[in-house]
């Protein structure tokens, strides 16, 4: 069997996740075979992996960081959230239905089987497994029922470390306070504590490091610095969105109250002087280059926000005036004339869309999971001569959309039209690749009279593979590696 080491934070966005991602590509580098582990995750950004199975983005990254292929035994238990008290359950990449919270919890003991049998499935083909928990471990009213951080470090007779986000402040109370709620069987699982986030010289936390190891008589394993790094982020505590400046050259991104997939866009984040804003109102849209309608896990009730928002009149308005619109799944089922709920996916009945594409999407019950490799086989407006340029991602979506007169065709196999600046996809992942993003800025560049530094963006994967290696740096440099590798039983 592998051996294992735990991720617990002591609140959501402590950073346990990007710590996990650390370790792992540590553990790649240093010879070792390593698999991410998150028993249960509630995200919106998920992925498909070459089985047309889904999982969640964060084990994704973590699997990139290790050097492995994206397996959904990796995340046996997806939950995407539908309402504010609702979720889509995913079991080991399928999806088992919608289930409300008080559904969901009855039955969430009856899927430590499959927790277990992914884990074992995983342990047979790993020297290292990096564990990651959920949120707090001592939310007190969910302890009991608990599958995905105390309970199964337990299970899996896992050793701990628990993070702190000092940036946030409170380090002491996260800390300390967490360590307090535990058992005593509990407390005795953890084996360090990180403190995360730091800015400045860490000599000047050493009092702080005496402190802790003295009150919570847990080892500090590491000061980690705030890192400028650039990763995929999980969930909607994502810093991306607080970020309002626009930029020399400006996308605003519609910021969908069930946004999914939203890593779709990270790969403009390269250049220097293009900026990525998500916008929730009107009055914020402005007068950007490209506005992006996002994936939703509820395109309908999404639909509707943004018409009441008033932020669907203003992108119409933009459109008619030849600013470039793209809708990519979700979004781009938006663009069109109709959207048709006859077998009550998500609300039943029918939405009336922005109208931008000649176009209507009917949802069904089966989802569409699969890998895409592809191409642009049209474009018209700005982005004429387009055409041929290589696409990579995957779909994931209920429904079908069909043009209902003469169309462009956007991207092969029937997954995108265009019609003059509107341009759809099915395709997440559709800016990944360098050619594509260069020619969208380029093009849209020399139409509005800016210059722009798009030579200088590298395809996603690689640009990525760079900010895990200066993670890894980081962690390794901060962290007590030797004893980190001494309580997992290797030396």
């Amino acid at each position: 069997m592998a051996k294992v080491i735990m991720i617990q934070g002591t609140m959501s966005n402590a950073g346990k996740s990007v710590i996990a991602a650390g370790l792992c590509r540590i553990f790649s580098d240093d010879g070792y075979r390593v698999a991410p582990f998150k028993s249960q995750n509630m995200a919106l950004n998920s992925y498909i992996t070459e089985e047309g199975l889904e999982m969640g983005r964060a084990q994704v990254m973590q699997a990139e960081c290790a050097r492995t292929k994206p397996l959904a035994i990796m995340n046996p238990i997806l939950l995407k959230p539908t309402s504010d008290v609702g979720s889509q359950v995913i079991v080991n990449g399928r999806v088992v239905g919608n289930m409300k919270a008080m559904e969901y919890f009855r039955h969430k003991k009856d899927y430590v089987k499959d927790i277990l049998l992914a884990y074992e499935k995983l342990s047979q083909m790993s020297d290292i497994i990096v564990v990651e928990g959920a949120g707090s471990p001592v939310e007190m009213n969910l302890k009991k029922d608990d599958i995905v951080n105390m309970g199964l470090a337990k299970l899996l007779d896992a050793p701990v470390l628990l993070v702190g986000d000092i940036d946030r402040g409170g380090v002491f109370a996260q800390l300390l306070g967490t360590l307090d709620l535990f058992t005593k069987e509990e407390r005795d699982r953890v084996k360090g504590l990180i403190v995360n986030k730091f800015r400045g010289d860490s000599r000047l936390f050493e009092d702080g490091i005496q402190i802790l190891e003295e009150r919570g008589k847990t080892r500090v394993v590491g000061v980690v610095p705030h890192m400028q790094v650039t990763l995929d982020d999980e969930d909607s505590l994502s810093e991306r969105f607080e970020k309002r400046g626009a930029g020399s050259f400006d996308i605003a991104v519609i910021r969908l109250p069930h946004i999914s997939n939203f890593t779709d866009f990270n790969t403009f984040e390269q250049i220097e002087d293009v900026s990525v804003r998500y916008v929730t109102r009107k009055n914020e849209l402005g007068n950007p280059d490209i506005i992006i309608i996002p994936g939703s896990k509820n395109t309908i009730f999404d639909l509707r926000s943004i018409k009441e928002s008033g932020l669907a009149d203003a992108v119409i308005r933009l459109a008619e005036n030849e600013t470039c619109v793209f809708g990519i799944c979700g979004g781009y089922q938006m663009l069109g004339r109709f959207i048709d709920d006859p077998y009550n996916v998500e609300e039943g009945g029918r939405a009336e869309g922005l109208n931008l594409l000649p176009a209507d999407t009917t949802l069904l019950k089966e989802k569409v999971r699969t890998e895409y490799e592809g191409e642009v086989v049209g474009a018209t407006g700005i982005l004429c001569g387009m055409e041929g340029c290589m696409v990579s991602g995957y779909e994931i979506h209920m429904g079908k959309t069909k043009p209902y007169e003469n169309i462009t065709g956007f991207t092969d196999k029937e997954t995108g039209y265009c019609k003059g600046n509107v341009y759809g996809t099915y395709i997440h992942g559709f800016f990944d690749k360098k050619e594509i993003a260069q020619a969208v800025i380029k093009k849209v560049s020399e139409k509005n009279g800016k210059r722009t530094l798009a030579d200088s963006v590298m395809d996603y994967s690689d640009f990525k593979d760079s900010q895990y290696d200066i993670l890894a740096k980081g962690l390794r440099e901060s962290l007590d590696m030797e004893y980190i590798y001494e309580i997992m039983g290797l030396k």
